[in-house]
């Protein structure tokens, strides 16, 4: 199997192993893998580098990076031959965690080189044409976001921080949410949608949530203190934020948001100036991603392996 790394030196932990790339290389050699490495230098350079190696013939593309370097790299290989591999180095790694995708570097490497590996089709989002593969929001969601794409030093506590910070500030706003069979006006802090069930560091926005089921979880926030944000966050890594009595969960394939006034959204953490009305579709089983052979996450499926995989395909 022919497999390109794509690795962004700047992401999360990377930042503080400039060894990487020889780590890589080194990787590669030892298991005698038919693969390159390439570097990203700026926003928008991974999907680029992405796009090529699919069109070289690449069977996998592996994000060496954070959330943002998963979703440049994922939304090059849409509907492509060309499966997704993480080996996850950011601050929360949603959707590897939600996948059981090893966070550590060596078994992650592993599982890209076909150890216990397998390949299976996920749902992936658009929010105003913007890709993702994790999870989607506005409101206090985007602007915890921009804050946190700011700092130098990331990791779960400076997030926590980032968000109470953002929460002191933040205005609730009047929206009107949208599906196929209903239609609700809210008061909200915040309106996440979500493919996986967490944002990341195993924070639990949707119970229950999976990749693989056509489907898409809104979860909306009515306006809370101090005092409620914090009993709130203990619910994330509890399992029961949405039997918050100031949660509201919808599930669907398309959702309509409509606010007073354009503003920010942000998808899998990166950020979007967008308008006033925000349009969210799934589109089903559109992305390959190579996932531990146990995970119970995503299905197996009847798909065959295309030439080249020593791995089996789900």
């Amino acid at each position: 199997m022919k497999i390109c790394f794509i690795l962004n030196p700047t992401s999360g932990r990377n930042r503080r192993r400039p060894a990487l790339a020889t780590h890589l290389c080194d990787f590669i050699a030892s298991r005698s893998l038919d693969a390159t490495v390439v570097t990203t230098d700026g926003p928008g350079h991974a999907t680029r580098l992405a796009r090529d190696a699919a069109v070289a013939g690449g069977t996998i593309v592996v994000a060496v990076g954070g959330d943002g370097t998963m979703n440049e790299v994922a939304q090059a290989l849409l509907h492509t031959p060309a499966a997704l591999a993480l080996v996850p180095c950011g601050s929360g790694n949603g959707l590897a965690l939600h996948l059981g995708v090893p966070t550590a570097l060596l078994p992650a490497l592993e599982l890209v080189a076909g150890s216990g590996a397998r390949i299976a089709r996920i749902d992936t989002g658009h929010a105003n044409g913007h890709p993702f593969f994790n999870a989607m929001g506005l409101g206090l969601d985007a602007d915890v976001s921009r804050r946190f794409n700011t700092l130098t030093s990331r990791g779960l506590p400076a997030y926590v921080r980032t968000a109470l910070a953002a929460l002191r500030e933040i205005r609730s706003e009047r929206v009107v949410i949208s599906t196929a069979e209903q239609r609700e006006t809210l008061d909200i802090l915040l309106v996440a949608v979500a493919n996986s069930d967490q944002y990341g560091n195993n924070a639990c926005i949707a119970p229950g949530a999976r990749v693989d089921d056509g489907s898409l979880d809104l979860v909306a926030v009515r306006p809370v203190g101090i005092v409620g944000a914090t009993t709130l966050a203990a619910r994330l890594f509890s399992g029961r934020f949405d039997q918050s009595p100031h949660v509201c969960r919808l599930r669907g394939s398309r959702f309509v948001i409509e606010r007073a006034a354009p503003g920010l959204i942000h998808t899998d953490g990166e950020t979007h100036a967008t308008g006033a009305t925000v349009g969210v579709v799934v589109q089903p089983r559109s992305l390959r991603i190579v996932v531990p052979a146990n995970s119970s996450a995503v299905a197996r499926t009847e798909d065959s392996a295309p030439g080249g995989f020593s791995f089996q395909l789900s």
